[in-house]
């Protein structure tokens, strides 16, 4: 994933290798015909571990939260299309990043802010006040909380650029498991309902249409009731993923 800025460089991880790319960005010539070529592959490779899905999940859903659903850790996001996304953060594992989704929350900071990257069978990444993967929160970026949850779909991380203490304000949210990245990034939770609203957020990288979050919210704030749900749906560990998730500083 990229963000890149004049103050940072961007990561990309091809076939499990960390890629450093120093900024400023080069500019490039377009390619419609290679971007055609990368469109499809993206969603034939998508297509195929959704059906290798139906068929066999390599025993992730059996995965359960370890720890009981408390309000003051159920993150909300409302969606423009309407549709919700109950999102359990683990302050267990990752405190600062928590907090920091939560100080952001109440300063209503992500209500509008839109999809920005999206790419099919692996992941929505959102949280940029800018829209182009350059921009964070006024707050310091954060000391990463590196733990052994695992990015598997649903799981929802911390963006960051090559340096491991710069996560801010950008997050995303996984649609296939990708191990590439475990250790790697700080998870923060996990969707527990409302996957086909996060599969159904507007792909590309910017989305012709952006979702956006209209808003985000936590259910200790907002008096929700909590109830138990079943775990986000889990899928098969899938290939190499196109690019990491990064964030400038």
């Amino acid at each position: 994933m990229w963000r890149i800025s004049g103050r940072g460089t961007a990561m990309a991880l091809l076939g499990g290798a960390m890629l450093a790319l120093g900024a400023p960005a080069v500019a490039q010539k377009p390619d419609p015909v290679g971007d055609a070529v990368r469109s499809a592959r993206a969603a034939r490779d998508a297509e195929l571990l959704r059906k290798d899905q139906e068929k066999n999940d390599g025993g992730v859903s059996k995965l359960q939260a370890t720890v009981p659903l408390d309000p003051a850790n159920v993150w909300d996001l409302t969606l423009s299309d309407g549709q919700r996304v109950r999102i359990q953060l683990r302050p267990d594992v990752a405190p600062a990043h928590v907090e920091r989704i939560k100080t952001l929350t109440r300063q209503h900071f992500y209500d509008g802010l839109q999809f920005h990257r999206v790419i099919d069978g692996f992941m929505a990444q959102g949280g940029d006040p800018k829209g182009d993967g350059t921009g964070g929160s006024p707050l310091p970026d954060l000391k990463q909380e590196f733990s052994w949850l695992p990015h598997m779909r649903g799981t929802v991380s911390m963006a960051r650029a090559q340096d491991e203490n710069s996560a801010n304000s950008q997050f995303f949210i996984m649609f296939m498991p990708r191990p590439q990245l475990d250790h790697k990034y700080t998870v923060v939770g996990r969707v527990i309902e409302g996957m086909p609203a996060v599969d159904a957020i507007a792909k590309g990288e910017p989305p012709a249409t952006p979702t956006k979050i209209v808003r985000a919210t936590l259910e200790a704030d907002t008096g929700a009731s909590v109830a138990p749900t079943a775990a986000a749906p889990a899928a098969p560990a899938a290939p190499a993923a196109p690019a990491a998730p990064a964030a400038a500083n």
